[in-house]
């Protein structure tokens, strides 16, 4: 999945071809921006309401899989449970065209608090964008017994990172865990955000339409 990363500038002025005096990436959250939020669907599938829990309502992380981890446990469910239910997903309605319109004109850059253990049918789908997300410790009879992060707020440290090449960064995401990403960004911006997270950000402006939300990360 290694995907090479170049350089790029995002379009500006009256839908013309003026660079920015910076090249500039995007990056996108994966679940709920591009793709459906995969422990939902897995939650609906078991009928286990707990799992129904997202980075949409609680902020941290590990006390999040922890107990996403525990009920797996506690139900006997495993890798391919949760494999099987993510092959049957489609990425969100539009999102193929949205991808492929902003990769168009700009290199885009998935930063997913996903696994690879979960994300591969629905990268195909997207037609492999470049992927930076964690991994899942499993074991040899598919009982996810951890996860191992990439990297602690990896989001953030990716924008940091490529704005440290001197990239600009434009970034989307929909959840607590985005916030750090889309504040660290030049522009940060919410997509098909609730209430809930949009309460407590305001200054990040919100959109829930692909197409405004691509004139604003293009910069038109």
């Amino acid at each position: 999945m290694t995907t090479l990363i170049s350089a790029c500038s995002v379009f500006n002025g009256e839908h013309g071809r003026a660079p920015m005096d910076q090249q500039t990436i995007i990056t996108l959250d994966l679940e709920g921006v591009l793709v459906p939020e995969i422990w939902v669907a897995f939650a609906e599938r078991t009928g286990i309401p707990e799992l129904r829990r997202t980075t949409r309502d609680e902020p941290d992380y590990d006390l999040l899989m922890r107990g996403r981890l525990a009920l797996l446990e506690q139900h006997g469910l495993r890798l391919p449970d949760i494999q099987e239910v993510i092959g049957s997903l489609s990425p969100l309605e539009g999102a193929e065209l949205f991808l492929d319109s902003l990769r168009a004109s700009c290199q885009v850059v998935i930063l997913s608090d996903t696994f690879e253990e979960f994300a591969m049918p629905l990268m195909a789908q997207l037609g492999w964008p470049a992927l930076f997300c964690h991994r899942m410790e499993v074991a040899a009879d598919g009982r996810i017994v951890d996860y191992k992060l990439r990297q602690p707020d990896q989001k953030r440290r990716a924008v940091e990172a490529f704005q440290s090449l001197n990239y600009r960064v434009h970034a989307a995401g929909d959840s607590f865990n985005d916030t750090s990403m889309l504040l660290a960004a030049d522009r940060g911006f919410f997509f098909h955000a609730p209430d809930n997270v949009k309460a407590q950000f305001p200054q990040l402006p919100a959109f829930d339409r692909y197409e405004e939300l691509k004139a604003a990360l293009l910069g038109w």
